[in-house]
């Protein structure tokens, strides 16, 4: 027979603590709330009232049921007082000796069929059930920040849990309205040991200088859809808990992955931590404020920078697939006059004549007018010559991803193309400098990597190689921002941004599936709900191809030979199965097509 959970006691009224005691309260449960001292249960009883009374503010409580729901908190000083507790969650400070001598205190308190919880993200619930009596009943129960909003709880079992305590635990947090998840003990769980490693890859990227953090954090909100870029969410986590975080992560696993950078120790100690201390990666209004001021890194607007812009009026874009031609629509649709230049007739008519029908269907969604639509398809030409890309100011390359195809292209149109215009290069994974070096004006080259559908998408990254000019960099992202675009600048080395911090993450998911941690379902539901993601990451594999996240990832072992970049042995073994995703109908899930 299921446990019934009515009365719940948490230890601890901090920010998590606060949350998981509003949870249990608005769910109709009688809680008991334990806190060190009494200034310390005031804290937390402000908390609960701002909580509350902006869930009032907003229309998503009544009054009536806020002055309810504070009326089943009973708050207290001594653990003594949980004994009457059907459940006990600890959500104090993250130090293995403080939560383990609360398991010890309470375990002498409650009765014998009590289950003992930990709200712990990182650290080894195995070790704190053997510091009780019951380590049969300790189980993890990790909620999401803030808990009141955030959906997700994974439920931590280790080696002696027993098999009723999870499920009753699992069925106790749907009650919650809660997405329950189930796994085994290991640092990290399932949503922070992939989402460190991405962050710690993140701030890397920024201490080697090779984006600024405007452009990091832009390019994953822009490229990915993330509701939040990683140095931003890194600071609203807190440096010092980020840090500690990877810590245990990398004294279990051993992953460099996981290795905090040096970066975190230097802004650490110079008590830059984040939102909390008012200044971290950015600057804050005042320390807890959400609000962004500028500093001294804060770019410049580009109008106050001295790098002269070319002029761009017509541009030329050679290729006729989805990505050429969602390209020639963005610029025919900002007022440019396009030349397309396909392999033949049909190709090129096949291009113009997807371009008609997107923009057919923007009339029909009232999204444009007919006399819009006319004037766009008006600027776009049509051609199969290369020559005809003669006095175009701008070409884009959007070819194969094959270097040979794009360095002849590059070839040709340096001999073809006027003295000055750009040749950029939508490239998504190959080096761009091996296109500057097929032509005599390398200072010319640039890449200009567009999102699939570009139409949709706002994210350019524009990538500059070491011998691209500085006013065609300038010009470049000048342009991005006339498309209504929103360009990131970074080097010329595998995977850029996007790229470089997604496939890692995605490449993590598919070897935690692979060591029979948790399921690809369990993973995904993780990750968007936990982490707010618009897809897990296997339904995006399954979106971008198997075989597309393999070279991806292959580029990247090759140029940063890194371990915890080489392909999962899983992913391989389903690109050699001929399980692509959805294209095939199959990939880590069965499609019907």
């Amino acid at each position: 027979m299921a446990r019934e959970f009515r009365t719940v006691g948490v230890v601890g009224m901090g920010t998590m603590g606060a949350g998981i005691v509003e949870v249990f309260a608005r769910n109709g449960l009688q809680v008991i709330a334990v806190e060190v001292d009494d200034k310390a249960i005031e804290a937390g009883r402000k908390h609960l009232e701002v909580s509350t009374g902006r869930a009032v503010s907003r229309d998503k409580l009544s009054q009536e049921d806020a002055d309810a729901l504070l009326a089943r908190i009973r708050t207290t000083t001594s653990l003594a007082d949980l004994a009457d507790a059907d459940l006990v969650v600890e959500a104090v400070p993250e130090s293995l000796e403080l939560k383990a001598q609360i398991f010890a205190e309470v375990d002498k308190v409650v009765r014998p069929d009590v289950v003992l919880a930990s709200n712990t993200s990182s650290l080894s619930v195995t070790e704190l059930a053997v510091r009780t009596g019951r380590p049969e009943k300790v189980v993890g129960m990790h909620f999401f920040n803030p808990a009141p909003v955030q959906r997700l709880v994974e439920v931590v079992r280790t080696v002696v849990t027993e098999p009723d305590v999870i499920d009753d635990i699992k069925a106790f947090a749907a009650t919650l309205d809660k997405v329950p998840v189930v796994i085994g003990d290991r640092a990290g769980f399932i949503a922070n040991a992939l989402l460190f490693g991405y962050l710690n890859h993140a701030v890397k990227m920024y201490a080697e200088r090779y984006a600024t953090r405007e452009d990091l954090d832009a390019a994953m909100r822009y490229g990915c859809g993330y509701p939040m870029g990683p140095l931003a969410l890194l600071d609203l986590i807190g440096l010092d808990t980020a840090y500690e975080i990877l810590e245990t992560m990398y004294a279990e696993s051993r992953n460099l992955m996981h290795a905090p950078n040096p970066l975190f120790k230097q802004m650490i100690t110079a008590g830059l931590l984040g939102r909390k201390s008012g200044r971290g990666f950015y600057t804050y209004e005042a320390p807890h404020s959400p609000k962004i001021v500028d500093d001294e890194l804060t770019p410049k607007p580009a109008q106050e920078d001295d790098v002269p812009l070319r002029d761009i009026a017509r541009v030329g874009v050679v290729g006729t697939g989805t990505m050429a031609t969602g390209i020639v629509q963005v610029f025919a649709s900002a007022g440019f006059d396009v030349v397309v230049r396909g392999r033949s007739e049909s190709k090129v008519e096949g291009a113009i004549g997807a371009i008609r029908k997107q923009l057919d269907k923007a009339v029909v969604r009232g999204k444009l007018t007919e006399e819009q639509r006319a004037e766009t398809l008006g600027r776009i030409t049509g051609t199969t010559r290369l020559e005809d890309l003669s006095d175009v100011d701008l070409v884009v390359e959007a070819v194969a991803e094959e270097l040979d195809v794009k360095r002849a292209v590059f070839s040709a149109l340096d001999e073809i193309c006027k003295p000055g215009t750009i040749l950029a290069t939508t490239t998504s994974s190959l080096p761009v400098v091996e296109c500057a070096s097929a032509t005599s004006r390398p200072g010319d080259v640039i890449g200009m990597h567009f999102f699939n559908p570009a139409p949709v998408m706002k994210l350019v990254e524009v990538v500059s190689t070491i011998t691209t000019a500085k006013e065609v960099a300038a010009t470049v992202r000048a342009l991005c921002e006339r498309l209504g675009k929103v360009p990131v600048s970074c080097g010329d080395r595998a995977g850029f941004i996007v790229n470089a911090l997604l496939f890692p993450y995605l490449n993590d998911a598919v070897k935690m599936l692979e060591a029979h941690y948790a399921t690809a379902d369990d993973i995904d539901a993780a990750m968007k709900t936990g982490c707010a993601l618009p897809m897990g990451p296997f339904e995006l594999l399954d979106v971008v191809g198997l075989d597309v996240s393999l070279a991806i990832q292959r580029s990247l072992y090759r140029e940063f030979r890194v371990s915890g970049f080489a392909p999962a042995p899983l992913l391989e073994h389903l690109v050699t199965a001929g399980r692509l995703g959805r294209k095939t109908g199959h990939g880590f899930r069965d499609y019907t097509r």
